[in-house]
């Protein structure tokens, strides 16, 4: 559901909660539900854990591990962690005293984490853990790289290698921890744990070859689940705020100081950074109040506001670093982690982001655009913490509106389509799952879902949703249906990677927005058919072609669904129930829900919407301007996509598509056949 405080300043998403509590309710071991659904794969050789930030992976992982070493004889557990300060989050836990059977241990020598010198120099430490008779060793991503590097994979033989923010790694070529991960694969010899709360890159590299993919049991915790299940938070908004001149001119707009908030200033090299981020930090300081000077305690900066109040702002961009470290001590104190008035406000630039908990965060203020979705994600996930008295969170993009005078004018319509990418992600991110289904004469109600007010209803197209699976089933006519357990997994486990894909696609993005001849089919059909292919080629085309399904499917129910949402006058009195009812009311409105129809929406139109209703009317005719200024009419590539399509039209009709035809699709194929026979004209004649 989204709502519009004014002119410039949108969350392009805001969904309800119901607050059901579950989320934090734990069984009999002590495991709250993500964890209990994690601990049941426990016996898994190849385990991917699919979970937002603050979840609970990192207690998950403790169980497995104390599973597979106590009673599935590994030898031993490797925790590996991205960056040093991560490392804490394996520290010694009492597991015994909420009930499981073990305590999870380490001996605090083999957390390198917390160890002097560079991951080089730790190297040495790995070889001698390896050797030594104790069972837990954390260490960051760097120090692993370099150990397999140096004693090879065998060493690691007969145990657990647990990745955390498994993100970072990559199927490139270029990727070392991703080279070692297949490697391990291949010899077969370990046991491997990956966990992450966005498995999407910003690159749009996968992160594993689908083949290793394959063999990884995935357990899946959604944000919706998660969400839903809390006991305070109740409410997210996501958004993005145009802005001209200067941010600091601005950034007041947007920073509510009665809120606990991040606030990350633009990176030094980005177009909103004004190049000198001390002063940058000193001008958030001024509008915030009057200055009293810094806390010799904890370095915080006191501020008085105008209305009195005392607030407490961490500056993390410090460049004196015994000042910094100050900070950073005092906001990683464990006496204060459940202390509110600990800290108001934290301004950072590359700290406060992945693994940083601080579960008051009511709002992550993100100025300019970050380097990737993954980035985005990761920000977002410091402000979606529980927390009693917190009921709702938000996250801001705050991004320098497009100028044709400027020279930097092509960086920034890029940088206002990637906002808008993050912003469609984060819709189906936030979504309950969608199950789809087809049709048939002998479809039926699918036991735990509730069909709505009338109930299932055999002579059309139904909606159900479980509350408890956090899931929609959908009847969609003339749906394929995956054939292979590998598509069958992408459609129920890989939706959001594939959309992940599509929305990154510039091509696709660019036209769905600004395009005024687009048709629909061009984006739904032959861009995303062209994204299946390069990402599964190892599916054959009646696979490719149900991927292609499902995947525009969810896209433009999530679409439709905020569309009616954001017409309906009491949107935001449904609360957590406006997407499902947007789901519902969609298939209500429709004469049948079929798979044709679902293709002849365009993905972005719902986006350019809230575009209009955010940036100038001047600017956007600029941006629409500068990329179709540019817009190749047909490549080669969609040529050929379109002659295949052209072909499956052939043998469904019996008639090739005509150029003259009423139908715009139809006269588009057309055209895709008509180009290639001309290429190979002029080939001949050449």
């Amino acid at each position: 559901m989204t709502r519009f405080a004014d002119k410039g300043a949108i969350p392009s998403v805001s969904v309800t909660y119901a607050q059901t509590g579950k989320s934090a309710k734990a069984n009999e071991l002590g495991m709250r539900p993500m964890q209990e659904r994690v601990y049941e794969k426990r016996g898994e050789q190849y385990l991917l854990i699919k979970s937002p930030p603050a979840s609970g992976k990192s207690r998950a992982l403790m169980f497995v591990a104390l599973d597979k070493l106590q009673k599935q004889g590994l030898q031993q557990a490797i925790i590996v962690v991205p960056e040093r300060s991560i490392g804490s989050s394996f520290n010694d836990e009492p597991l015994s005293k909420f009930g499981f059977w073990a305590d999870w241990v380490v001996v605090p020598k083999w957390n390198l984490c917390n160890a002097p010198g560079d991951d080089g120099g730790k190297v040495n430490s790995v070889k001698t853990f390896l050797e030594s008779g104790d069972k837990v060793l954390i260490c960051t991503h760097a120090t692993f790289r370099f150990a397999v590097d140096r004693f090879g994979i065998e060493v690691f033989d007969n145990r657990l290698i647990a990745v955390d923010e498994f993100h970072h790694v990559s199927a490139s070529q270029d990727n070392k921890l991703g080279a070692h991960l297949g490697q391990f694969i291949a010899r077969d010899k370990v046991h491997l744990v990956a966990m992450t709360g966005s498995y999407f890159r910003g690159d749009a590299v996968p992160v594993l070859a689908p083949l290793d993919e394959a063999k990884f049991e995935t357990v899946t915790y959604t944000y919706y689940e998660q969400l839903n299940g809390y006991e305070y938070l109740k409410a997210l908004d996501i958004g993005y705020f145009f802005y001209t001149d200067a941010y600091t001119d601005h950034i007041m707009r947007v920073l509510d100081p009665t809120e606990k908030t991040i606030v990350h200033i633009p990176s030094v090299n980005s177009r909103e950074s004004l190049k000198d981020k001390i002063r940058e930090v000193e001008h958030i300081l001024s509008a915030l109040g009057d200055w009293q000077g810094a806390d010799p305690a904890t370095g915080f900066q006191l501020i008085t506001t105008p209305d009195g109040r005392k607030l407490k702002v961490a500056d993390l961009v410090d460049d004196d670093a015994a000042r910094r470290d100050k900070v950073v001590a005092a906001l990683k104190d464990p006496a204060h982690k459940n202390n509110r008035d600990h800290v108001d406000i934290i301004i950072a630039l590359g700290m406060a982001k992945e693994g940083f908990d601080w579960i008051w965060c009511e709002h992550a203020l993100t100025v300019g655009y970050r380097s990737s979705l993954t980035e985005i994600v990761q920000i977002i996930g410091r402000a979606t913490r529980d927390a009693k008295g917190k009921t709702r969170a938000r996250f801001t993009n705050l991004i320098a509106q497009p100028d044709a005078a400027d020279e930097a004018v092509n960086e920034a319509v890029n940088d206002t389509l990637k906002a808008i990418a993050a912003s469609l992600l984060m819709e189906q991110v936030l979504a309950p799952r969608f199950n789809f289904v087809p049709k048939t004469a002998q479809s039926g109600p699918q036991e735990g879902f509730d069909y709505g007010e009338g109930g299932y209803d055999p002579n059309r197209c139904n909606v159900g949703f479980s509350e408890e699976a956090g899931a929609f089933q959908i009847e969609i006519k003339g749906l394929a249906e995956p054939k292979s357990k590998e598509a069958t997994r992408i459609c129920k486990e890989d939706l959001n990677e594939v959309i992940t894909a599509f929305v990154q696609d510039k091509t696709a993005l660019e036209r769905g927005l600004f395009d005024p001849e687009l048709v629909p089919e061009e984006l739904t059909n032959v861009r995303m058919g062209k994204i299946i292919k390069d990402r599964y080629p190892e599916l054959d085309a009646e696979d490719q072609e149900a991927v292609r399904q499902h995947a525009v499917a969810a896209l433009n129910m999530t679409q439709q669904a905020k569309a009616i949402t954001l017409n309906s006058d009491d949107g935001m009195a449904k609360g957590n129930t406006a997407l499902i009812d947007g789901v519902r009311q969609y298939a209500m409105d429709v004469r049948e829900l079929d798979i044709d129809l679902i293709d002849r929406i365009n993905p972005f139109g719902e986006a350019y919407a809230i575009l209009a209703k955010t940036m100038s009317e001047e600017s956007l005719k600029q941006v629409q301007a500068i990329i179709n200024a540019k817009r190749v009419n047909l490549t080669l590539e969609e040529a050929r996509e379109l002659a295949q399509r052209a072909l499956k039209f052939k043998q469904e009709r019996g008639r090739l598509p005509s150029i003259t035809s009423a139908d715009a699709w139809e006269r588009r194929m057309a055209e895709g056949v008509a180009f290639l026979q001309r290429k190979a004209a002029e080939a001949k004649n050449d």
